[in-house]
């Protein structure tokens, strides 16, 4: 037998738009999907008070792993906080401008910034800035601090979902809104 009398091949299957036929895991998470998270002007209601002039709009609270992706607004210049983080920040600066007094840096429009966990920083909006908004993915906790590292308090996944929880019930979507968020 030779090259030109061997079989021909079954046709190939084309699988590639074929979803996935087997079962997720067990135990997996559901997805989040929130289309428009980002339009920044829209949904003014779930805002998420955090102190006068700051905000912040969650969009997880994973409580199973111990982080949350939120966006945070700030319509007010100054210092905002002063901090220590437990475990790795990643922030991408959507609007406006903010530095930490400890770098050199400044966070502007379309700006990432990493931050490892144990840095302790102090997070600053420029005078000229009218409105800051950043989306902050925070793994682990955080404690504020003075100057000198000595604890004021702290925030978590935990205390922002009880924040979105209150606030949600406040407005009338009730207290149970923020679990279509929380993992």
């Amino acid at each position: 037998m030779n090259a030109t009398d061997a079989p021909t091949p079954p046709l190939a299957r084309d699988d590639s738009k074929v979803a996935y036929r087997r079962p997720q895991p067990f135990g997996m998470m559901a997805d989040v999907f929130m289309p428009g998270a980002l339009h920044l002007d829209a949904e003014e209601h779930l805002w998420v008070p955090q102190a006068p002039g700051v905000w912040f709009k969650p969009l997880v609270l994973c409580v199973s792993q111990g982080y949350y992706v939120n966006l945070l607004r700030v319509r007010k210049a100054g210092v905002l906080s002063r901090h220590r983080h437990a475990g790795p920040v990643h922030a991408m600066t959507l609007r406006g401008r903010w530095r930490y007094l400890e770098h050199d840096w400044e966070a502007v429009p379309m700006s990432y910034a990493f931050e490892p966990a144990g840095e302790t920083h102090t997070l600053v909006v420029p005078d000229d800035v009218e409105e800051m908004i950043t989306l902050f993915h925070v793994t682990g906790g955080y404690v504020y601090v003075d100057p000198d590292g000595v604890a004021l308090g702290y925030e978590d996944v935990f205390t922002k979902l009880d924040a979105a929880r209150r606030h949600y019930a406040e407005i009338g979507l009730g207290a149970d809104y923020a679990e279509r968020l929380t993992r």
